[in-house]
């Protein structure tokens, strides 16, 4: 049986420690899904999960390996937060799709079919040209529905994530981005991309990284929750959540990691710029996952009542959860 409530993040990328997992535990997170990899390959990725299966054993009393539904429940009834695994490219997969099952099987639940840039499955949004899903990758998101590997085009270009919400025979996700037309950033999706999302039974997590937010670091929280409520009336409560994107504690060489992998001689700077390369910084009332409660207080002021809460907070991730992670 689910939880009557429970508080689920959609992404976060910190530097692991147990200081935050405390604090998640302060916060009172019961689930979050956190990136594996970035341009990472097969078997770096494979390193990564080691490194994560000693976090488990080290802070067991705090985390547990989240692999269905139902770990949101034991997590919440054991005072730990369940750790879900997600890979913000394709590159794990390499060029053999019979990778997939076995990230699955690794404990990987979703996966972005691009990073910014073009992919052997999809386009990301930082091309000038989206020429759509590949014919590689029509055959990856069919294998990823068939094991329960979620979809997710957080990074991925227009074309491409219209396209991914079509062939996708399951609802896919946006984990981590905001409305375009409230904050008009390369990452963030637009009013056609959200109605097809949310048309097609799919989920957006609202994020709190500061270069997807209006005003940036210095974006209030009344902004943020009034955003949140405009796209509840837009395109309905049930396909809204949390992925706060947080990258707590990273030093700022992981940020050029990110935008720069090994795709490129040159120095991106992504979102940012030569003046400010690094992480922005976050807005004051959202530093880290002990700041959840006062999105709780925001919602409320801007009128949702404690279910719509609740909703927003978790209830919808789980349910999502819920049919997304087995297989066909």
């Amino acid at each position: 049986m689910s939880p009557a409530n429970v508080t689920i993040d959609c992404l976060q990328y910190c530097n692991w420690s147990r200081t935050i997992f405390e604090q998640m535990r302060e916060g009172g997170l019961d689930a979050v899904h956190v990136t594996i990899c970035y341009h990472e390959d097969f078997r770096q990725t494979a390193a990564n999960i080691a490194d994560w299966n000693r976090r488990f054993q080290y802070y067991d009393e705090l985390i547990m390996p989240g692999r269905s539904a139902l770990d949101v429940s034991a997590a919440q009834a054991s005072n730990r937060t369940a750790i879900y695994f997600g890979f913000q490219n394709c590159s794990p997969i390499e060029a053999d799709i019979g990778l997939v099952e076995i990230c699955h099987q690794l404990g990987a639940r979703f996966m972005q079919l691009s990073y910014n840039n073009q992919s052997l499955l999809a386009t990301g949004c930082y091309e000038d040209d989206d020429p759509g899903i590949t014919r590689m990758g029509r055959q990856v998101i069919a294998e990823m529905n068939r094991v329960g590997l979620v979809v997710d085009m957080s990074h991925s270009a227009e074309r491409s994530t219209l396209e991914a919400i079509e062939i996708s025979s399951r609802p896919i996700a946006i984990t981590h981005a905001n409305p375009y037309s409230w904050h008009p950033a390369l990452r963030n999706k637009s009013n056609t991309v959200l109605k097809a999302l949310s048309e097609s039974g799919g989920m957006i997590g609202f994020s709190l990284y500061p270069h997807h937010l209006r005003d940036g670091s210095r974006c209030t929280l009344q902004s943020f929750c009034e955003m949140i409520a405009d796209m509840a009336e837009r395109i309905g409560i049930e396909h809204i959540g949390i992925g706060s994107d947080l990258c707590q504690d990273q030093p700022d060489s992981v940020v050029e990691w990110m935008r720069n992998g090994r795709w490129t001689t040159d120095r991106d700077f992504g979102e940012g710029s030569a003046d400010a390369p690094g992480f922005p910084e976050q807005p004051s009332w959202f530093k880290d996952s002990r700041d959840f409660p006062n999105l709780v207080a925001g919602l409320k002021k801007v009128g949702f009542d404690g279910e719509s809460i609740a909703a927003v907070m978790g209830n919808n991730w789980l349910r999502f959860f819920e049919s997304a992670f087995s297989r066909t």
